[in-house]
């Protein structure tokens, strides 16, 4: 039989003495009622977007019915590529059929996002748009 790691805690661990690490915010974002995906001035200058960045290529995990993260990689390329368009102090991807087929209630539920950075490939960083909404899951 093979034995399985097993992490031990001490008396130590279980102090609330300790100072808890505080985690870093993550930018952000919402979804406007429109359909647009709204990244605010701040979030834009915190990710480094500016209008040398104009065009993504945006999509999200194969497979998947509901759209639950939209994965946005910078391109040089306008052709298959959507703009960020300036919008008051900030920017806006307009993307409204595409979040309604893929049942994003925009229209009637308030979605935020969180943007996290991830490694696309050899020099290539994209963003993790991590899709919330206001509204609670029911379960049935």
């Amino acid at each position: 039989m093979k034995i399985k790691p097993i992490k031990f805690f001490s008396p130590q661990d279980n102090t609330s003495g300790q100072k808890a690490e505080k985690s870093k915010k993550l930018p952000t974002g919402y979804v406007s009622a429109t359909g647009k995906l709204v990244f605010p001035k701040a979030t834009l200058e915190e990710l480094g977007i500016e209008a040398t960045l104009p065009y993504f290529k945006i999509g999200t995990l194969e497979g998947k019915r509901k759209i639950k993260s939209l994965y946005l990689i910078p391109s040089d390329d306008e052709q298959g590529s959507f703009s960020l368009e300036k919008s008051g102090r900030g920017g806006v991807i307009p993307l409204s059929f595409i979040l309604k087929k893929g049942g994003i209630d925009f229209e009637s539920a308030k979605y935020t996002f969180t943007v996290s950075l991830f490694n696309y490939q050899e020099g290539v960083v994209g963003f993790e748009l991590g899709l919330i909404s206001s509204e609670p899951t029911i379960y049935r």
